[in-house]
This record gives C-alpha cells, structure tokens and sequence, in this order.
C-alpha cells in the first residue's frame, strides 16, 4: 500500500526547501513538492488538476506573496496569492478530506502590545502584506475549519534571502553597519519549523486552529545582529539606530513577539532557543567561527 501523500506548496522559499530537505527523516508518508513555475496556487484549475491525480492526505501551503514593500503598489497581487488562493485551497482540502497545513505571519499584528500576542489577540495588521495574509486566515478557516494556521516570525534559513545570511554577507564585506533596535519579535530557524511540522504529520493527532511558531525568547533586530557576529566571528562594527532612520514603504510592527505556548501545549513540541538555531543554522552555512 501506498504512504500517505503529502504536498507541498512554496517548495522553492525558505520553509520548502527546509521541508524538502527534512522531509527524508519521515518514513511514513511520501512527498511530492511544487514551486511556482510548476503549480502557481493562483492557478486554480491546475490545482484541481493536481488533487484529482494525486488524492493527498495533507497539504501544507508554504506559498505567499512575501515582498512587503512592493506589496503596498502591488496590492492586487498580494491579496490574490496570500488570501484567494488560500481559501480556494482550503476548500479544496475539504472537499477530498485533505488535511491542510498553512503557513501565516505575526504581521497580522499591528506591533502595539507590550507582551506576547496570543492567537485571539485582537489583529491589526500594519501593511497591506499583513492583510493580505490576515485575509488568507480568514477565508481558510471558513471554508475549511479543519485546518491548521501556523502564524511565525522573522524567518531565516540556509537557504534564500533573509536577515541572518544578509548580515553574514554585510559584515564580511563592510568595516560597519547600523541595524534598528525599536523592532522586537522572536526569530523563527525554518529548519526548525519544517521538522516541527514533520512531527505534526507524523502524530496521531490533529488539531484545528490557528497556533504561533518561533524560537524561544525575543529580541530586537541590533540584538540578533549582534549574535551573528558573535558567532560568526565577525570583526564588523554594528552600531544601533530607530527605525525612523531606515524609513520603509511597509511599516513595521515593533513589537511581534509571539507566544507559543499553544503550540507546545496542543502539540507536546518545545521551541528551541534562538540562539541554538541561530548557531545551528550558521554552522550549515559554514561560517562559525
């Protein structure tokens, strides 16, 4: 018999290939992963086209519109990949009791608490990016209340463009550098996540709902900097500055740590330190000191 077919959407981003190159450790279920040139989510008939020939058990969708800034002139395009396309996909799921997986952001928050964001704190997303995705969640869940929605923050891999290979390249290159210390959240190692989501397939158990994912602890941006060069071994000068210094198209929020506690609860899945994935991920990337 068969495993258990599991797709997976975005292949090409961060959290694909992590879940690509994870997805050997799972010897219960077989995968099949398409990036944009080979399945766009917004193509809604190839999708169907997809299901009808391959009938998976799960499909967990890494795909997103995921450029903030262009996102405030490409409004159209944002809310076509992060919000239509997801809930046609969620219906989809249900449709032929597919459990489906999707991937949100602590950007549906607007950065104005003081403590964790819990899942039910009230959303207000800052940048169109942000409601793009909000919008997604929200279509998701009403046209497939059996998924789950996974909320994470400040994402980083061995693989793409993120902050940590961005600061690695940077403070091999310059002799100085300024990152903002007025925006908080909790760095999120994809590797990690795409283990963690292994993990949820592979268990007895599933759980509807909307959860919050990141490493353990949360710090600002100047902070993460620094534990990149500290890590890295680094002699680059990081000096901090606010955000009005480093004006953007998109705001922001300044605050986003997420509390996952949820998640460990639902899930009996603890986070790992931040800096223990950050250490983890440098070293793949082969520039520990």
């Amino acid at each position: 018999m068969d495993k258990p077919l599991v797709i997976v959407s975005g292949a090409n981003g961060q959290l694909g290939k992590e879940l690509r190159h994870w997805s050997g450790t799972d010897l219960e279920h077989r995968y099949i992963f398409f990036g944009r040139d080979d399945m766009p989510i917004d193509n809604f008939g190839l999708v169907r086209q997809v299901f009808l020939a391959d009938s998976p058990a799960f499909f967990i969708n890494c795909a997103a519109y995921t450029a903030v800034d262009k996102a405030e002139e490409q409004k159209e395009a944002a809310f076509l990949i992060n919000a239509e396309a997801p809930g046609a996909l969620a219906d989809l799921c249900r449709l032929k009791g597919t459990r489906f997986i999707h991937i949100s952001t602590d950007y549906v928050f607007n950065g104005d608490k003081a403590q964790p964001y819990l899942e039910n704190d009230e959303t207000d997303p800052p940048n169109v990016y942000g409601a793009s995705k909000l919008e997604g969640e929200m279509k998701v869940l009403a046209n497939n209340p059996g998924a789950v929605i996974i909320r994470t923050s400040w994402l980083y891999s061995a693989y793409g463009k993120n902050f940590v290979k961005t600061m690695v390249a940077l403070m091999k290159d310059r002799s100085s550098i300024s990152v903002v210390d007025d925006q908080w959240g909790s760095p999120t190692y994809a590797a990690d996540l795409a283990r963690d989501i292994i993990r949820i397939l592979r268990s007895e158990a599933w759980h509807p709902g909307v959860f919050h994912y990141s490493n353990e602890g949360g710090i600002n941006w100047y902070t993460f900097a620094l534990a990149i060069r500290e890590l890295s071994g680094a002699s680059c000068e990081v000096n901090p500055i606010p955000s009005s210094q480093y004006p953007t198209p998109a705001r922001r929020p300044a605050y986003s740590i997420l509390n996952t506690g949820r998640f460990t609860d639902t899930w009996g899945i603890r986070m790992h330190p931040w800096k223990k994935s950050l250490s983890e991920c440098l070293d793949r990337l082969g520039v520990k000191k």
